[in-house]
């Protein structure tokens, strides 16, 4: 099983404030659905609770909280994320009648969960806004992370920013001591 992370990041890898997105970009939501339809993503209980559609249609939707008395219905609950990656891998395997993508589970947030998954992940999936935002939450560093793939877009009527598709991988650096 492949863990990936998705997500939406300015300038300064802010990604939220008040447990809300900082900018509306209409293709990147296209994107996200395209991406994680039909399979599993695995997200905080602050990220679920400020979702518009609950839970989100044609996914396994795993919520990592640590109040075991919180059930959101429809939702697998797990109470960290070494139990989030076991119900994962189950899932994933084909779980109950389960039938997506079992290749790749992804990582939607928020804040403590991305930083919790940043040394799991093998791919991260970033729309990087050109654009500085106020914000109270940030995605962690990926200074030691390499771009594979980068599509550029202009704002435009659907969305309200300058922006960029990246998909990064993990680079592995190797020391030669003299």
């Amino acid at each position: 099983m492949k863990i990936s992370i998705i997500v939406a990041i300015g300038e300064n890898n802010e990604i939220g404030k008040d447990n809300d997105l900082l900018w509306h970009l209409g293709d990147d939501l296209k994107r996200f659905k395209k991406l994680t339809s039909n399979g599993v993503v695995i997200m905080g209980q602050k990220t679920y609770e400020s979702l518009p559609f609950k839970p989100l249609p044609k996914r396994v939707n795993i919520v990592i909280t640590d109040d075991p008395d919180v059930i959101f219905d429809g939702c697998v609950m797990a109470n960290g994320i070494d139990d989030a990656i076991i119900k994962a891998e189950f899932w994933s395997a084909g779980g109950p009648d389960f039938i997506g993508n079992t290749e790749e589970v992804f990582v939607i947030g928020g804040g403590s969960i991305y930083k919790q998954f940043i040394n799991r992940a093998d791919t991260l999936y970033i729309t990087k806004v050109h654009e500085s935002f106020e914000a109270d939450t940030f995605f962690p560093d990926i200074s030691d992370w390499v771009t594979h793939f980068r599509e550029d877009h202009k704002k435009d009527e659907n969305n309200d920013y300058d922006y960029s598709y990246l998909i990064m991988k993990k680079t592995k650096f190797i020391t030669i001591n003299d």
